[in-house]
């Protein structure tokens, strides 16, 4: 299998954006960081692609990022790796929300092509619309689903895996009834972090809930509140895995209103590792994965993309703070 720029940043011991920069001739970086870069391509034999010159004599010279929500930390750190790497190959970045589906400016920005390649992060961007515009003058990477197609491109997160270790981790801890605090059921990040919930109560010998009974809309305050109701009831469990920071940040604090101990009572597990999560009190155990990396490899498969669509998979690791009754393993990453 041809030498990809991970692996050429992975050989040099530099980012991916580091690459682009080198392979550009940027003035960012030193010479002496280009020369490593150069190095380790060739002893790779890593060929760029002439797909990223063909895409400099197109039409806008701008990279389109298509988000459903355009707050949050998680975002951020997704749109700086984007950045990064647009800016090293001399684009613009213009960056616009899907919410409104076909009546948004996302959809019409697609469907127009009035860029020269798109990140989607959007579901409600439907995968027919992604199929027909996706061409060799407009790539097209998705990350919120699985998709392939010509000039097609994902980047994933083994988001089930994490899910996995996050609940065995409380399980061996001893907690045995762990509810989970669901974003929306309708996505692909969502339902992947279910499942790895499902699967390790099930590999433990636990019982699955029948229904999810808890809703946060992946917003701290809809964490918040869906905490808020699960203490008016009768049966409380004793932990709580969200399927974000925000909505477990959210948890946390409907908890402590409520006089409940965490992690004494209710033990605290979140998603996606967010910066503010070592700051709150307790710490948030939690989730993590490189967002920056996941938006810089998806600007890359912009800038080299080839027709056979590409997948690429990034792994997760659990991060132990205080919120789950464990002594902090990963401190250094506060």
């Amino acid at each position: 299998m041809p030498a990809t720029i991970k692996d050429v940043a992975k050989r040099a011991g530099v980012a991916v954006s580091t690459v682009s920069y080198a392979m550009n001739n940027s003035p960012k970086i030193s010479e002496e960081t280009r020369r490593k870069v150069l190095r380790a391509a060739q002893e790779l034999n890593f060929r760029p692609s002439g797909a990223a010159r063909n895409l400099k004599k197109r039409k806008t010279q701008t990279i389109g990022l298509f988000l459903y929500d355009l707050g949050g930390p998680f975002y951020s750190q997704v749109i700086e790796g984007i950045q990064e790497v647009v800016t090293s190959h001399g684009f613009n970045l213009v960056v616009c929300s899907t919410f409104g589906g076909e009546t948004s400016s996302a959809h019409r920005f697609i469907k127009e092509q009035f860029v020269d390649g798109a990140i989607i992060m959007g579901t409600q961007i439907s995968d027919e619309l992604i199929l027909q515009s996706a061409s060799e003058s407009f790539p097209i990477v998705v990350l919120d689903r699985e998709l392939k197609g010509d000039y097609v491109h994902n980047v994933l997160i083994t988001y089930e895996q994490g899910a996995y270790d996050a609940v065995t981790h409380l399980i061996k801890l001893g907690r045995r009834n762990i509810e989970f605090l669901s974003g929306p059921v309708t996505s692909f990040d969502n339902s992947l972090r279910y499942n790895g919930y499902k699967r390790a109560l099930q590999d433990h010998g636990l019982q699955v809930p029948s229904r999810i009974s808890l809703f946060g809309r992946c917003m701290e305050v809809g964490g918040y509140q869906a905490t808020k109701v699960m203490l008016a009831g009768s049966q409380l469990p004793d932990a709580i895995f969200a399927a974000n920071d925000e909505m477990a940040i959210g948890a946390i604090r409907a908890l402590t209103e409520g006089g409940v101990r965490v992690p004494e009572d209710i033990a605290v597990v979140g998603f996606d590792n967010i910066i503010l999560g070592p700051y709150i009190n307790p710490p948030l155990t939690t989730v993590g994965h490189s967002k920056y990396e996941v938006g810089a490899i998806a600007t890359q498969l912009i800038f080299s993309a080839q027709k056979e669509g590409n997948s690429i998979l990034l792994p997760t690791q659990l991060i132990v703070r205080k919120s789950c009754g464990a002594k902090d393993s990963y401190a250094e990453q506060k």
